[in-house]
C-alpha cells in the first residue's frame, strides 16, 4: 500500500491535516485515494450513497493552493469526510434515503455543520446511507440497499447512520458527520467498533439537517480517534467556551436494572469485567422502561407529523416498515404525546441528582453483537423481536433526557465489536472525553481499529 493510501486509510484527521499543511500529502491525492477505495467496495459495502467528485476535487484544489501559497487551510486541512443523508448539500436533493423525497427541491445551501467543517479545511466527499428518513436501527433500506457490518458482512451495521459508521470503520474517511435521535449514531458506533458522540441537545448546529424528531435530534460525529472527536466538537460549537471537565479522579456510576436486562451472553461478562475495574456504585433509573416508551411515543408522533404531507400524497413511496410506523404515529391520541412530554420533564429532574454522586454513568450501548441480516432479530424478555425498532433499548432513555453520551468499543478479543455508553450531565462533554481517555489507559476500552482490506 502506498504512503498516501496508508495515511488516507489509517491516520487520524489531525494527523492527516498535519501532513497536508506540511505539504507532504496533497488534499487532491487524499480525495483520489478515498474515491478509488469507495469505487472498489461499491455503494453498500462502503456505506456511501452519493459521491461528490467534482465538488470534492475543487475543494481539495483550493486547500492545496492555499498550502502552496504559505497559508493555513485550517485544523482539518484536506481531511475527507462523509455526511449521513439527512444533511443538506447545496445543489443536491436531501433524499433521507426515501423514494418519497426523490423529487424534493435541490438544497439551496449546505447544512451549517458542513459549512463549519469545510471552513476548517475538511473536504466533503459524499453522502452516506441511513435507514429510510432516519427511522430505524439497522440501515436496511429498500431503496439504497442493506449496508453490511464491515467486521462480518452477514450482520447489520446498525442505524440509522450505518453508512457513516461503516465508512469510518473501513478507513474510507477518518470521521463522518451524523445525527442521533434515539441512538442513530450510538448503535452503529457500538456495532461497528468506532467512537460515537451524541452531544447535549442543542450543542451543535442543527440547521440544514433534516429532522426526524426536532425535540430529540442532535448533530454528532463518528470517528476512530478521541482527539479527533474533541476537535470536531470544538469546530462545530463555533468557538463557544466549553465547561471544564470534572476533576480527577473521576467517579463512575453504573445504571443498573433496565440496563442490565436483555444483555446478550457475549456482552455480560465483558461488561461486568469492565465495571469491576471502575467501582461498585450502581444506580437505578426509575421507570427506565417508561422512558423508552415515552421516547417511542414522541418519535412516532413528531415523525408522522413531519412527513404527513408526503404520506398522504403517496403512502406507497415509503417502505412498509417505515410507513406502518408513520401511520401509527398519525393516529396516536394527543393526550399520549402530552403525557410522554410531561414524563420527559419528570425523569430529567429525577436523574439530575445522580450527577451529584458521580461524574459519568456507564451502560451498554447495544445488547450484544450485531444481529444477522438474514434474521435481524434480538431477544427481549425471552422473545425474539425486530432489531430494526429495538436495538436502541439502552440509548432511547438517554435521548429522552437530552444528556450527552459517548460510545466506545470495549477492550477484549471478541468475535465482533461490543460498545459501552458513557453518559454525563448536560454540557459536560469534556468530562466524557476525560473518562474515555481514562478507560483506554486502564484497558477497559479499546482504541478503534480499521477493518482489514478484503
Amino acid at each position: 500500500m502506498s504512503g498516501i493510501a496508508t495515511i488516507a486509510r489509517a491516520a487520524s484527521a489531525i494527523a492527516i491535516a498535519a501532513e497536508v499543511r506540511a505539504g507532504r500529502v496533497s488534499a487532491q491525492a487524499l480525495c483520489a485515494a478515498a474515491f478509488a477505495r469507495i469505487d472498489a467496495l461499491g455503494p453498500q459495502r462502503s456505506g456511501f450513497t452519493r459521491l461528490l467528485r467534482r465538488r470534492a476535487l475543487l475543494r481539495a484544489a483550493e486547500v492545496d493552493a492555499r498550502v502552496a501559497a504559505g497559508g493555513d487551510p485550517g485544523p482539518l486541512a484536506g481531511v475527507p469526510f462523509g455526511a449521513a443523508d439527512m444533511f443538506d448539500v447545496i445543489g443536491e436533493v436531501t433524499t433521507l434515503g426515501s423514494a418519497a423525497r426523490i423529487a424534493a427541491p435541490f438544497s439551496a445551501r449546505d447544512a451549517r455543520a458542513i459549512t463549519l467543517l469545510e471552513g476548517a479545511g475538511a473536504v466533503l466527499i459524499g453522502t452516506q446511507a441511513i435507514d429510510e428518513i432516519g427511522y430505524g436501527f439497522v440501515t436496511m433500506n429498500a431503496r439504497t440497499g442493506t449496508v453490511p457490518n464491515p467486521w462480518d458482512e452477514t450482520r447489520v451495521a446498525g442505524g440509522a447512520c450505518g453508512g457513516a459508521a461503516v465508512a469510518v470503520a473501513r478507513g474510507l474517511v477518518p470521521f463522518s458527520l451524523a445525527f442521533d435521535t434515539n441512538g442513530s449514531l450510538r448503535v452503529p458506533a457500538a456495532l461497528c467498533g468506532v467512537i460515537g458522540l451524541k452531544p447535549t441537545h442543542g450543542d451543535m448546529p442543527q440547521a440544514g439537517c433534516f429532522p426526524l424528531v426536532e425535540s430529540l435530534d442532535v448533530v454528532g460525529v463518528l470517528a476512530r480517534d478521541l482527539d479527533d472527536v474533541a476537535l470536531l466538537r470544538d469546530i462545530l460549537r463555533e468557538g463557544r467556551a466549553d465547561r471544564p471537565a470534572a476533576e480527577a479522579p473521576l467517579r463512575y456510576g453504573r445504571l443498573a436494572s433496565w440496563f442490565d436486562s436483555n444483555i446478550a451472553e457475549e456482552m455480560r461478562a465483558p461488561l461486568n469485567k469492565a465495571w469491576s475495574a471502575l467501582g461498585r456504585i450502581s444506580f437505578e433509573l426509575a421507570h427506565a422502561e417508561v422512558a423508552r416508551a415515552a421516547a417511542s411515543v414522541i418519535i412516532a408522533a413528531e415523525a408522522a407529523s413531519l412527513h404527513r404531507a408526503a404520506l398522504e400524497a403517496d403512502p406507497l413511496a415509503f417502505e412498509p416498515a417505515v410507513r406502518d410506523r408513520l401511520l401509527a404515529g398519525l393516529i396516536l391520541p394527543a393526550d399520549d404525546y402530552l403525557r410522554a412530554q410531561r414524563f420527559r420533564n419528570w425523569i430529567r429532574t429525577a436523574l439530575a441528582d445522580r450527577f451529584g454522586l458521580c461524574d459519568v454513568l456507564f451502560t451498554p450501548a447495544a445488547p450484544g453483537f450485531a444481529p444477522t441480516i438474514a434474521d435481524p432479530v434480538m431477544q427481549f424478555n425471552g422473545a425474539p423481536i425486530p432489531a430494526r425498532s429495538h436495538l436502541g433499548i439502552y440509548t432511547q432513555p438517554i435521548s429522552l433526557i437530552g444528556l450527552p453520551a459517548l460510545v466506545l468499543p470495549l477492550a477484549g478479543d471478541f468475535a465482533m465489536p461490543l460498545g459501552i455508553q458513557l453518559i454525563a450531565a448536560p454540557g459536560q462533554e469534556a468530562t466524557l472525553f476525560a473518562a474515555a481517555r481514562d478507560l483506554v489507559a486502564r484497558g477497559v476500552c479499546a482504541v478503534p481499529g480499521v477493518v482489514e482490506e478484503g
